[in-house]
């Protein structure tokens, strides 16, 4: 291989830089949505299922009335035995609730199911947005790896090139030594992408509940997303935020336990019948009697006024809360608009002006070496610079699929 077609090989594999991608198993390879969907079915969503059902199986039984109570034995009977006096008495007795009161019990337990399922819905999302940036962060691991690569194989040309010259005197054994070095140092370099993007497939496995060590690709497909132009209203966040409407089912909550607890108000009836086997041949007695509850006597009335007064601060609690989170959501998209311009801004700078720059600067230390007016050293460092910079967009890439992934956790964007 003449020199001519060694600088022609590496000038190629520069233009190619960024474009190189590992050729890997179709079989396993997951995309995003294939990810999200599969982290829809953990277990700890699962659980938010369960505890659905038992609330709604419970609010079933929210109109059971109390149990009868039937009585027997002795009624009126001396001490000592006369069979003259005294009588035998079976008695039954039952009360009814007032049917106010069990629906109102009813919808206030049927109403604890519907903030369960807010509750699930904002863990859901919190397990999405986990599941997006371990992905997005292995998908730019898998780029730094591909670039790794690429970088190794100009340092292994640039090698090549430099024993060639060695043997005819036109290179030091030093610059060798320099040389090799690098190259060794990619090794550590590249065992630390695999190990990092080992933890994060043990990270997504764990979020998608299977077995932590199963190998898998992903698609290094990136869309940004144009959020930093985009306006998010407090409608908008109301309708979106599972938090949000967690907090608006609290309300509606205590606003059903205000109604339970004003339904105390109101009586309960009760009726118990009873009949009597009277001795010494008296006529049997029967007795059938009504009763009443009177809820509204002062010394019965303050529980239930109390915790009208409590519950009325309860709410006024959750609507301050609601009125916080949303304050610090709009503050937060803000913010993350403003950071995610300026990262877009500092990864095009890198893409337009910083990395050509050091193109150029590598192109021109070759061309100053195969002329023989430069030397190894400084080819190696421009390639190293090149790397470096590289490295440092995939890192603001990496930044700002964080931030995007951010301002869709804030608006619940699946």
């Amino acid at each position: 291989m003449n020199m001519k077609t060694t600088y022609q090989i590496i000038y190629a594999m520069l233009l190619c830089l960024t474009g190189i991608t590992t050729v890997k198993a179709q079989e396993h390879r997951l995309p995003l949505d294939s990810v999200l969907a599969r982290v829809t079915t953990n277990p700890a969503l699962q659980a938010y299922d369960a505890r659905i059902s038992a609330q709604d199986a419970y609010a079933n039984g929210a109109k059971n009335l109390d149990a009868p109570k039937i009585s027997a034995g002795q009624y009126q009977t001396p001490y000592q035995l006369n069979p003259n006096m005294g009588s035998f008495m079976i008695s039954g007795e039952q009360m009814f609730t007032n049917p106010a009161k069990l629906r109102a019990k009813e919808d206030y337990m049927k109403g604890m199911s519907k903030v369960t399922a807010e509750d699930k819905n904002y863990l859901k999302n919190q397990l999405i947005a986990q599941a997006k940036q371990y992905y997005y962060e292995r998908v730019v691991l898998e780029k730094k790896l591909n670039l790794l690569q690429n970088t190794q194989d100009l340092f292994e040309y640039m090698l090549k090139d430099a024993n060639i010259r060695l043997t005819y005197g036109k290179e030091k054994l030093g610059n060798i030594y320099k040389a090799k070095a690098d190259l060794y140092e990619l090794d550590n370099t590249r065992e630390q992408l695999n190990n990092e993007i080992s933890q994060k497939n043990i990270m997504l496995n764990t979020l998608m509940d299977r077995d932590k060590q199963t190998a898998f690709t992903v698609d290094t497909t990136i869309v940004l997303k144009d959020y930093e132009t985009s306006i998010t209203d407090t409608s908008t966040l109301v309708n979106a935020r599972s938090d949000i409407k967690g907090i608006n089912r609290n309300i509606e909550l205590q606003r059903l336990n205000a109604q339970m607890e004003y339904s105390k108000r109101k009586p309960d009836f009760g009726i118990q019948a009873s009949h009597m086997i009277s001795y010494g041949g008296y006529p049997n007695q029967y007795i059938l009697m009504a009763s009443v509850t009177i809820p509204i006597a002062p010394w019965a009335s303050k529980e239930y006024k109390a915790n009208l007064k409590g519950i009325r601060y309860e709410m006024e609690d959750l609507k301050q809360k609601k009125l916080d989170i949303l304050n610090q959501a709009e503050g937060q998209l803000v913010s993350l608009r403003t950071d995610m311009s300026s990262k877009k801004r500092q990864l095009k700078n890198y893409q337009q002006n910083i990395i050509p720059a050091l193109q150029n600067n590598y192109k021109t230390s070759l061309q100053a070496y195969e002329q023989n007016t430069g030397d190894l050293p400084s080819v190696l460092e421009g390639i190293k610079d090149l790397q470096t910079k590289r490295m440092e967009a995939l890192d603001r890439l990496q930044e700002v699929l964080n931030l995007q992934m951010a301002y869709e956790k804030e608006n619940e964007r699946y």
